[in-house]
């Protein structure tokens, strides 16, 4: 019989091997937990692609299967809401906040409000512990006169396109954190944002770090018009992209970052959202004519049957209604469809819910839909309103009604096209006209 010495010593052994082989898996299982608790986030803006041009919102013009397909496998909202044009679309996102809170600076292209540094979208998930990113088109400064104005707004790395300084998509004109890229001749720009955010996704999963990528797309604006004495590249046969060309693109771009997701293992651990910036544009550039001109066509699309022109600038549906779908397998029940308002306000509180970011202290214009992405929806701050700016033209509205700051008030439910003006008056019309008297920018 062993002595009772030796026994203990190899138990003792014993546990501190079973402690040894168990501790890396032990503290694994922490570090998971940890890493799943703060999920990770890919935000998918689109440019100049309202519902109409969307399959899963009835549109019939554009095969979009990718875009169908997270709706098919998450949540379609079919209430959201963006400003009618490209800049203060941007700076609702980015800010949380209405554009006419900063003033002139919220509504100037190519500028960013000062106040906002340090609280912007980036900021507040840096801040919360997750790795950032953007590539694609940014818009918020001039590039060559600020290269690190992303780093400002929370971003630890980017790659975006100079804006107004050359090409988006053939040989783009790119900077990549605060450097301009000398390497991307006869590349398609569209390709480089994406390999640019799936390297960054790789890193931060080898790094064990959640990520914040955002991918405002530069697809499917068209190209530029004012680059002096020259023209960008072309696509093809002296031509730029078509819109239906830039749309299949578009579809394929979000295929790729969805395919990697699930190719690398990350898919269940990460939020994907997708929206745009506007409705649909009304024109797009294709080609010079031999005068010099740029030929700039009409986009028409169909959906439900009815012919729809692109709506961008314009404050009724087709400039403001935009498409959203968030997908999260095992966390958004598939196929579901959410008749909330919401507006791009919203995804700086979402994605910081979403992401246990506390932001308590903001002072925000946006409701995070948290609540019901994840199928609580009663828990949620609903809105009754969305309020649309352009251009020192101001609306508020509810589902089924519109007022303008010009008097005109609109019945949406029987008068979608806001063809036809009813009486100012009733309970309804008192609320909005009181909300809307609030928004006022300061100094007014």
């Amino acid at each position: 019989m062993m002595p009772v010495q030796s026994r203990l010593g190899s138990v003792m052994v014993i546990v501190v091997m079973k402690f040894r082989i168990c501790f890396p898996a032990l503290l694994f299982l922490a570090i998971s937990q940890v890493y799943s608790a703060q999920p990770n986030i890919l935000l998918i803006m689109a440019d100049d692609v309202g519902t109409d041009a969307i399959g899963c919102y009835g549109g019939q013009s554009y095969p979009t299967p990718h875009i169908d397909a997270l709706a098919t496998g998450g949540m379609k909202f079919n209430h959201a809401y963006a400003m009618p044009v490209c800049h203060p679309s941007r700076v609702c996102l980015m800010t949380g906040r209405y554009p006419f809170r900063f003033g002139a600076a919220g509504s100037r292209w190519g500028d960013y409000p000062d106040a906002a540094e340090g609280n912007s979208i980036g900021d507040v998930m840096r801040k919360g512990g997750y790795k950032t990113a953007v590539a694609g088109k940014w818009q918020m400064c001039f590039m060559k006169n600020d290269l690190h104005q992303p780093e400002r707004t929370g971003f630890d790395e980017w790659c975006l396109f100079g804006w107004h300084e050359g090409g988006r998509y053939h040989d783009p004109f790119l900077y990549q954190n605060g450097e301009y890229r000398n390497d991307v001749s006869g590349q398609y720009g569209p390709d480089l944002y994406v390999e640019f955010l799936t390297d960054f996704m790789k890193r931060c999963d080898d790094e064990g770090k959640p990520f914040f990528a955002y991918y405002p797309m530069a697809l499917c604006h068209d190209v530029t018009d004012d680059l002096k004495s020259r023209h960008v590249s072309f696509a093809k046969d002296g031509r730029w992209m078509t819109y239906a060309e830039m749309m299949a693109s578009m579809d394929d771009m979000v295929g790729r970052l969805v395919e990697f997701l699930e190719i690398s293992g990350l898919r269940k651990d990460t939020l994907v959202i997708f929206t745009t910036d506007n409705g649909t544009a009304g024109a797009s550039y294709l080609t010079v004519y031999e005068d010099g001109k740029m030929e700039r066509p009409k986009i028409v699309s169909v959906r439900n049957g009815e012919v729809v022109p692109g709506g961008k600038g314009k404050t009724d549906d087709t400039g403001t209604r935009v498409p959203f779908i968030a997908n999260w397998p095992g966390k958004i029940e598939a196929g579901t469809q959410s008749r909330e308002m919401m507006d791009l306000t919203d995804l700086l509180p979402t994605v910081a819910e979403i992401g246990k970011v506390d932001i308590s202290a903001m002072d925000l214009d946006g409701r995070s839909i948290a609540p019901v992405l994840q199928g609580t929806p009663d828990q949620a701050a609903k809105r009754d309103w969305i309020y649309i700016e352009h251009r020192g033209k101001r609306c508020i509205r509810s589902k089924n009604w519109k007022l303008y700051d010009d008097g005109r008030f609109f019945d949406l439910k029987n008068d979608p096209k806001e063809k036809h003006p009813v009486e100012a008056a009733g309970a309804t019309y008192a609320k909005l006209k009181q909300q809307l008297d609030q928004m006022v920018a300061p100094g007014e």
